[in-house]
């Protein structure tokens, strides 16, 4: 009686070690300490961010994850270019355009542009959507020339603030620049562009760690991003942007994701857990991270975004942007053994497939897709102070967690692949 007793605990004891319990403590302590005042906000370039890297850091070694192959440390660390205009000398048309009406995006250092060279011109009437015009802006390439009309004031003194500070890119290869001027002109007949940078570097890290599994060429990657807006102007006395919901939740279910399967017995597929740096900076680390894997070897990408508070369509309910583009969705649906429901993503006028960190492995042909479930239409708190822990949801939270778990299952043990993700299909520039 003794021996099977034995043998029954030792049994349970094994049961246990493969279903592993993801639990709200640990969900709580994470999101806690990164969307703590003490953090800043979590900008990306500055030391509160490479607090937040620490810590994930030191979660990652508690939890007992290998580094990147390649690394010898959970920190994959880089630098970015970063452009200050130091001068900025328009003539439109004869007429010489005031400083405080240019704005810039730059990839190099010196733009020379006069009339005749291979410079695109770009007019936004009074009556044009702005938002749309400036999105197909920024989405070009090569040079170009942008006149907005003074209708569209208020978007380009909003622009024109976000580009006092520096431009970065990862690098200066000088293949898209854009000069936006504010003006009446409607038509450059001709136009003389002189503008000098300074450039600098710097540092940024993204936080991966690994789960080798028996198919070393077939990769699962489980992603957030970890920085958030950090510290602003006061609204009601509280400048610190948080970032609780955005995207400490999703960078917690990383950590509680990595908890989970280090748990278990060895996975068929190798996983792979990353904290992106400086995706609201321009997903600068999901940029580099994806020009150093071969995307043919990521199988799935679970992408994770505002998961801190319950979905319009009811608790226990998550949405995959980009559900159309590949069976990622289909197959989350279908895994066995999970009451959580996954449908897609239903804000498609908020192209929220195009606007996270999968956008830049989608378009390598990655099953790359983002789960939230907060109702992004609606939300007071979205890039608000008032984005912080008190205001989610923490049980909803860690229920989102445990059905992303278990959604993955069939793609974790290798019995399910979803299909790729056709590259002609998805558009150029995630932002």
């Amino acid at each position: 009686m003794r021996r099977s007793l034995v043998a029954f605990a030792a049994a349970a004891l094994v049961a246990c070690a493969r279903d592993p319990v993801i639990e709200r403590t640990q969900v709580e302590r994470v999101i806690s300490t990164l969307a703590a005042d003490s953090m800043a906000g979590r900008r990306a370039f500055t030391p509160a961010a490479d607090r937040a890297a620490r810590f994930l850091r030191d979660e990652f070694t508690a939890i007992g994850l290998e580094p990147l192959d390649g690394l010898d440390d959970y920190l994959q660390s880089f630098s970015a270019y970063s452009l200050s205009v130091e001068r900025a000398s328009v003539v439109l048309n004869g007429r010489h355009v005031p400083e405080q009406r240019v704005a810039t995006v730059l990839s190099r250092a010196s733009l020379h542009w006069s009339t005749g060279d291979s410079v695109q011109v770009v007019t936004v009437g009074p009556r044009e959507n702005p938002m749309r015009a400036l999105g197909s802006v920024l989405r070009s390439s090569g040079n170009t020339l942008a006149l907005f009309d003074p209708a569209h004031r208020q978007l380009f003194d909003q622009l024109k603030s976000e580009r006092v500070m520096p431009s970065r890119r990862l690098e200066l290869d000088g293949t898209r620049n854009i000069v936006l001027l504010l003006t009446q002109e409607n038509q450059a007949r001709s136009f003389r562009v002189d503008v000098t940078a300074a450039v600098h570097q710097e540092p940024l890290a993204n936080v991966v760690g690994m789960i080798p599994g028996r198919r070393r060429d077939e990769s699962v990657l489980f992603s957030a991003h970890y920085d958030h807006l950090g510290v602003g102007r006061p609204v009601n006395g509280d400048s610190i942007f948080n970032g609780a919901n955005d995207n400490a939740s999703g960078t917690t279910a990383v950590v509680e994701l990595a908890r989970y399967f280090r748990a278990k017995r060895p996975p068929e597929r190798t996983l792979v857990f990353a904290a992106f740096a400086a995706e609201e900076a321009g997903g600068f680390g999901s940029r580099y991270f994806s020009e150093r894997l071969d995307p043919d070897q990521i199988v799935a990408m679970f992408n994770i975004e505002m998961i801190g508070k319950p979905a319009a369509q009811g608790p226990n309910h998550a949405w995959i942007t980009g559900f159309e583009h590949s069976s990622f969705g289909k197959i989350l649906q279908e895994a066995g053994g999970t009451a959580f429901a996954f449908g897609p993503d239903p804000y498609p006028q908020e192209n929220l497939f195009y606007r996270s960190d999968n956008a830049t492995l989608a378009r390598l042909g990655v099953p790359a897709h983002s789960i939230s479930t907060t109702p992004i239409d609606v939300d007071p708190d979205y890039h608000q102070v008032s984005d912080e822990v008190g205001r989610l949801d923490l049980e909803h939270l860690t229920n989102t967690i445990r059905g992303i778990a278990r959604g993955a299952a069939p793609i974790v043990e290798g019995r399910a692949t979803p299909t790729r993700v056709d590259t002609t299909q998805v558009r150029g520039l995630s932002r």
